[in-house]
């Protein structure tokens, strides 16, 4: 983990000091780790569909939530649509990819598992990433995705390769995840691409044209795509709460609310609200994603997850 972060902040100083001093982004509070927030309105049948056929670790079961570990600092959260700030009604215009170098066997075990999929899996030479897309009980995309050696990825493949890659319970004993991507769908991605550099001061890495890739901890990014050319459209609503762990939740919303008074976001909370396991506030970004800043707390129910955080 140590190396991996190294490696980043690595990239991130070198592109940095490229630039002119009056241009380069101020420090900000850390990110310390992703997390996304999907709505089920069977919650327990999603459980069983990630940790029984994916085999993805549950580190956190709050009843109502599960939130389970993918890579070493991207997680996924599974919420009862009934207590939660979503419907299953709003379209679900996300997909995350989850990284991995067992690409065929996935799909190979996938297929076995009578998982509904969305095409099938095609490589071909000289791409520079493969991939196929995976439905799960409820009908968020699962994009299974190895990104390849190639001109395009020339800042995130030693990225990836310092990475390890967390084997799962299920399945052939040598598949897993080394990172994943949140896919977010925008009519305007420029502007979504300048909230992002400019409110959130992420770094771009990759450009692939209509998809623009950014990381926010050591195994997580998130990925802004036009809405004409991805897998999804552009939407008013969306069925998806972007999260960001953080270890400065308070610093985070200082600076949440000076860009709201730079007009620059539109915040949900104007302070910091504590739910017992979480302290936590929500902002909206260009096109109505929620961003949800979490800092998790020494309570009864969060002890894996905190160990995993201090990994």
């Amino acid at each position: 983990m140590r190396l991996i972060g190294k490696i980043l902040v690595a990239l991130l100083l070198v592109s940095a000091c490229s630039r002119p001093m009056e241009d380069v982004v101020p420090t900000m509070p850390d990110i310390i780790a992703n997390n996304a927030f999907f709505y089920y309105d069977n919650v327990e049948e999603a459980s069983t569909f990630y940790t029984d056929v994916l085999g993805l670790e549950v580190v956190a079961d709050y009843e109502f939530a599960k939130i389970l570990r993918v890579a070493d600092t991207s997680y996924l959260t599974l919420v009862a649509a009934e207590s939660g700030m979503h419907t299953t009604d709003e379209p679900k215009a996300v997909a995350i990819a989850l990284i991995t170098d067992e690409l065929e066997a996935w799909y190979d075990y996938l297929v076995s598992q009578e998982v509904p999929m969305r095409g099938e899996l095609k490589v071909a030479e000289g791409r520079p990433h493969d991939g196929f897309v995976a439905y799960d009980p409820e009908g968020y995309y699962l994009e299974f995705e190895r990104f390849n050696p190639h001109a395009e990825n020339v800042k995130l493949i030693p990225v990836l390769d310092a990475a390890k890659s967390r084997t799962t319970s299920a399945g052939p004993p040598e598949l897993g995840f080394k990172a994943t991507v949140l896919w977010t769908y925008y009519d305007d991605l420029a502007a979504a691409e300048r909230f992002y550099e400019d409110v959130m001061g992420l770094e771009l890495m990759v450009d692939q044209g209509w998809a623009k890739l950014y990381p926010t901890s050591a195994t997580g990014f998130i990925g802004l795509v036009s809405g004409e050319k991805g897998m999804h459209q552009a939407t008013p609503d969306k069925a998806i709460t972007v999260s960001f762990l953080t270890t400065d939740v308070d610093g985070w919303l200082a600076h949440m609310k000076r860009q709201e008074a730079a007009e620059k976001l539109e915040l949900r909370h104007q302070e910091v609200v504590e739910e017992g396991f979480v302290r936590a506030f929500v902002a909206y970004d260009p096109e109505n994603y929620f961003l949800e800043f979490d800092t998790f707390i020494e309570s009864e129910g969060n002890e894996a997850l905190l160990a995993a955080l201090e990994e």
